[in-house]
């Protein structure tokens, strides 16, 4: 595995040199000095990056009202999330519908072009060639030396939010209001979601996120059901992906202070309910990312990776991040959970 990884990296590495020779453009050059018409941003590919992406796309809205913002999607949730926000003008598949593809974006020439990634990706570098932008910008690194025509330098482990609305300086913006929070954008909710949400009392309920999106973010079931009986005066609603509904309702079952769910839909109807609820506890996942949307409290549970919770750590104003002193968040000792929630409980009477 670790020789895999080390070989994707290392082509893509060749392969961002071979495109420094063919895309040259000189940099550093001064910020951008006009109102900006257009842009294309380029999203990258989870939900969470989607959600820390908000705030600059937001803010743009706000401080260029006229400004016509595409987004480039390079899979179909994150195509679906973005053709749902009403402060972006248009979405575009990098990799379907080509015709339309080819029409709104490669046959045209933008203002600014902005690739939020700072490591090389293959998509990403392909696309930072091929869209035609005045000024194409980027975060530093080795492999982005020569394609774009300003490079972003920040601390190392900087937050992925505030590295996206690093943008905004080099356009030169100078107000005096706080960037926008994170956002989800509104889609359908399904009538059982509608009344679900309407059954809740809002700040009454404990959301549990039993899902992760990568190895290590899990625990056991166990280990959720000990956590729900040593609150037996507490209601809790748990939260999964389709794929661990199973594991949902297992949970659900054997619990009379577990309220009975109904599977999510969509990512706005996850955020719906966690908007009602008291506080929220989950792993490392776009569940930390959703709480900040409502500023839902939080306790987030993270693997031993700095990166994981500095560059995509949780916005939520009240919080607290336990961290596992291995990769794997299953070794998290229950009693030092179940302290954090007693802890964040008080805290919130």
């Amino acid at each position: 595995m670790k020789s895999k990884k080390k070989d994707h990296r290392v082509f893509r590495q060749h392969f961002a040199k071979s495109l420094q020779f063919v895309g040259k453009r000189p940099e550093n050059i001064p910020p951008f000095q006009e109102t900006p018409e257009s842009i294309v941003i380029l999203a990258r590919e989870c939900y969470g990056d989607c959600i820390l992406l908000t705030p600059l796309i937001g803010t743009l809205r706000r401080e260029f009202p006229e400004l016509a913002i595409h987004v480039i999607a390079f899979s179909q949730i994150i195509f679906n999330f973005f053709s749902a926000d009403k402060n972006v003008t248009a979405v575009y598949h990098a990799k379907r519908n080509m015709p339309r593809y080819y029409k709104g974006i490669l046959s045209k020439k933008f203002d600014l072009l902005f690739n939020p990634k700072d490591h090389p990706s293959f998509h990403f570098l392909i696309q930072s060639v091929l869209v035609r932008a005045r000024s194409k910008v980027s975060h530093f690194s080795p492999s982005h030396e020569g394609l774009f025509d300003h490079l972003i330098s920040m601390e190392p482990n900087t937050h992925e939010s505030l590295k996206n609305l690093a943008l905004l300086n080099f356009l030169g913006t100078k107000t005096l209001k706080p960037p926008c929070r994170p956002y989800l954008p509104v889609m359908p909710v399904s009538h059982e979601t509608e009344a679900f949400l309407k059954s809740l009392e809002p700040g009454k309920y404990i959301g549990i996120n039993i899902s992760a999106g990568h190895i290590g973010g899990h625990r056991t079931l166990q280990q959720w059901s000990e956590l729900v009986q040593a609150f037996p005066d507490e209601q809790f609603i748990i939260f999964s992906t389709p794929q661990d509904l199973e594991e949902k309702r297992a949970l659900e079952k054997p619990h009379t202070n577990i309220i009975e769910s109904p599977s999510t839909r969509n990512i706005y109807e996850v955020g719906e309910i966690v908007r009602k609820l008291r506080l929220l506890i989950t792993p490392d996942t776009s569940l930390v990312h959703i709480a900040a949307c409502s500023d839902t409290p939080l306790i987030a549970l993270y693997r031993e990776y700095l990166a994981d919770r500095t560059q995509f750590g949780p916005l939520s104003t009240i919080q607290k991040v336990i961290i596992s002193q291995t990769p794997d968040i299953i070794d998290i000792d229950p009693a030092e959970l179940s302290s954090a929630l007693r802890e964040m409980l008080k805290k919130l009477s």
